[in-house]
């Protein structure tokens, strides 16, 4: 009837999804789709042009995001997801760049292509969503385990150190960097915000639960006793040294933005570079497409 209210409500994320492509893979308390949801409010707040975003990822769980974002996405090769984001934004140093994976694929495989885009400073905004473990391919021992934790490669207990991986990214040169977990939604929308507003390579690390694996063989619980523990365990400790927030099995979770500083990009050295060898000689490329070029 004329004038009746439309009581249909839709979710504010639900645009940015391909809801085609549901239901995910993702286990019941997994909690990388609470970061797409964080991921999606920080681009409707930010107001972030869309059709100069990429979304790039890479393999493991959180790799699959590339796949249900609807956004222009790529879904890479195993740890190779820093290196085609770097193509990508040095070919079109107009788009908006976003890493989106896993410690593993990002700090493990991908370990190399991680450090050495935070020394150059590629302008990407790296979202990194650890879960303390190798969990698409069975519970082993990853790069950011805790020591002590069980897992299938260690059922006596990790003994290899882990990353602390805030300080490893500051180390390399990343000007911005943040944790968070996934409880704290609202300050990890913010960041991922902050993030879109920094000239360089910013990194932000995501605790978060794999009730799976990670959390059923080190005994802590489902996914809401971890939401309690996040909240117990964690501090915001920003601009803490990174090199004192290091995760442990049982101890604090130190969370906040640690790093925020300037320095010139990549591309802005590049060109600086190029204007003083070559003077009067340098010619600014440019990105646009005669009619002539258009393919019909």
């Amino acid at each position: 009837m004329n004038g009746e209210l439309n009581t249909e409500l839709i979710n504010p994320v639900e645009p940015f999804l391909r809801s085609d492509r549901m239901p995910h893979i993702w286990c019941p308390g997994c909690g990388i789709g609470t970061t797409m949801n964080c991921f999606a409010r920080a681009l409707i707040e930010s107001k972030v042009d869309l059709q100069a975003l990429a979304l790039v990822s890479g393999i493991g769980c959180t790799g699959r995001v590339a796949g249900y974002v609807r956004l222009d996405s790529f879904h890479t090769t195993h740890g190779r997801a820093i290196p085609f984001a770097t193509g990508l934004k040095l070919a079109n140093p107009k788009l908006n760049v976003v890493v989106y994976s896993g410690d593993g694929d990002l700090c493990a495989i991908g370990g190399n292509h991680l450090i050495h885009a935070a020394r150059r400073n590629i302008d990407l905004k790296v979202i990194c969503v650890n879960n303390l473990i190798y969990a698409m391919t069975g519970g082993q021992t990853s790069d950011t385990t805790p020591a002590h934790s069980i897992t299938s490669t260690s059922p006596y207990g990790t003994f290899e150190p882990s990353f602390n991986l805030p300080h490893l990214v500051e180390a390399a040169g990343a000007v911005y960097v943040a944790r968070w977990t996934t409880f704290h939604v609202r300050q990890l929308a913010r960041s991922i915000g902050e993030a879109f507003q920094k000239k360089g390579f910013s990194f932000i690390e995501v605790i978060s639960p794999c009730p799976t694996l990670y959390q059923r063989r080190n005994k802590l619980g489902d996914a809401l006793e971890t939401m309690k523990y996040y909240k117990e365990k964690s501090k915001v400790r920003n601009g803490a040294p990174t090199r004192e927030v290091g995760l442990s099995i049982n101890g604090e979770i130190a969370v906040g933005k640690f790093v925020d500083c300037d320095r010139p990009d990549y591309q802005t050295m590049m060109r600086e570079q190029f204007v003083e060898s070559l003077g009067p000689r340098f010619v600014e490329p440019s990105l646009e497409i005669s009619a002539e070029t258009v393919c019909s």
